[in-house]
C-alpha cells in the first residue's frame, strides 16, 4: 500500500527540490551565525524536511487525481496508479487533503511569516495542475512551485527575505522549467489532440528545445550570480559544484534531439537528480569547510 502511494507521487523525484531546500536552510544558519548542532535547529530541520515532503505529496497527488481521465487516454500514462485502478480516485484525493493539512500544521511550528505564506505556497503547487489546460506557461509555473524550496527553508530560519536565497529560487524556477519542457516533448501529439497546452505544442520540438536551452543558460547565470553575491560564504567548493551543475545542463541538451527522445528519462530524472544532489553537497561543504 505505502509503495503504491510513493509511486503515485514519484517520491524519488524529491531529489529535485529537496537539495535546494537544504541549501536555503543551512545558508540561513550560516548567515544568521547560528549553530548547526542545537536541538532547536535540528527540530527546525526536521520540520523543513517534513514540510517539503507534505507539500510535494499534496502537489503530485493532486496532479495525478486531476489528470486521471487524461492519463487514462494516454498510452504512456495509462499505467499510472489511478487510471490503472491500483489506487481509487477518492483515496488519492484524501491523500492530497491529509498532506495539505499536515503541510499547514507543520508551518505553524516554524514562524509566523512562514505560516501566513503557507496557503499561498499551497495554492501555487496545487494550482499548477490546472495550468496546462489554459497556458503554455505551465512549465514555468511548475518551476515556481519548486522554487519555493530554498526561499521557504531560508524563511523558516530567519523569518525574513534576502537576495541570495531568491537567486537560488530563480535558479530552480528556470532549471525546472527547462527540463519540464524536455519532458513534455514526449506528449506533443497527444497534447495537441486533447487541447492541452505546452511549449512543444506551441512552437514544436526543435524550438522547444531551443527555449529549454535558453532557460538553462539563464539558470547557469543565476548560479554564477549567487556565487558572486555570496562570495563571503561560498568559495571554491561552490564553484566546483556550479561547474558540475552547469555541465549537466549542457549534457542533457547534447543527448536529446527533436527526432530522438529515447534518452528523455536519462536527461529528466537521472541527470538532473544527480546534478541537484552534487551541487547541494558542494555548496554545503563550501559553507562549512
Amino acid at each position: 500500500m505505502i509503495k503504491n502511494y510513493l509511486s503515485l507521487v514519484k517520491f524519488s523525484h524529491t531529489v529535485f527540490a529537496m537539495p535546494f531546500a537544504l541549501i536555503g536552510f543551512f545558508l540561513a544558519l550560516k548567515i544568521s551565525h547560528k549553530e548547526i548542532i542545537s536541538s532547536e535547529n535540528l527540530q527546525l530541520l526536521v520540520l523543513v524536511v517534513l514540510d517539503m515532503i507534505f507539500a510535494r505529496n499534496a502537489a503530485m497527488g493532486f496532479n495525478r487525481w486531476l489528470d486521471r481521465i487524461i492519463d487514462k487516454k494516454n498510452p504512456r500514462t495509462a499505467v499510472r496508479e489511478i487510471p490503472s485502478g491500483i489506487i481509487k480516485s477518492k483515496y488519492a484525493l484524501w491523500f492530497v487533503i491529509i498532506n495539505s493539512v499536515l503541510f499547514l500544521i507543520t508551518t505553524w511550528f516554524m514562524n509566523q511569516l512562514v505560516f501566513i505564506l503557507a496557503p499561498v505556497a499551497l495554492a501555487v503547487v496545487l494550482g499548477y495542475s490546472y495550468t496546462k489546460r489554459f497556458t503554455w506557461l505551465c512549465h514555468f509555473i511548475l518551476g515556481l512551485g519548486l522554487s519555493l524550496a530554498p526561499v521557504g527553508s531560508y524563511l523558516a530560519v530567519t523569518g525574513s527575505f534576502s537576495l541570495l536565497p531568491i537567486l537560488f529560487s530563480l535558479t530552480v524556477l528556470l532549471w525546472t522549467a527547462g527540463f519540464d519542457i524536455i519532458y513534455a516533448l514526449q506528449d506533443e501529439e497527444f497534447d495537441k489532440q486533447n487541447n492541452l497546452k505546452s511549449i512543444p505544442t506551441l512552437i514544436g520540438k526543435k524550438n522547444a528545445l531551443r527555449l529549454s536551452s535558453f532557460a538553462h543558460l539563464l539558470t547557469a547565470g543565476f548560479i554564477i550570480w549567487a556565487g558572486i553575491v555570496g562570495a563571503d560564504f561560498l568559495g571554491l567548493w561552490y564553484w566546483a559544484g556550479a561547474f558540475f551543475f552547469s555541465s549537466s545542463l549542457i549534457y542533457q541538451h547534447i543527448i536529446i534531439k527533436p527526432d530522438d527522445l529515447s534518452k528523455v528519462n536519462l536527461a529528466f530524472f537521472t541527470t538532473n537528480g544527480i546534478a541537484s544532489i552534487v551541487f547541494a553537497v558542494f555548496t554545503l561543504v563550501s559553507l562549512y569547510v
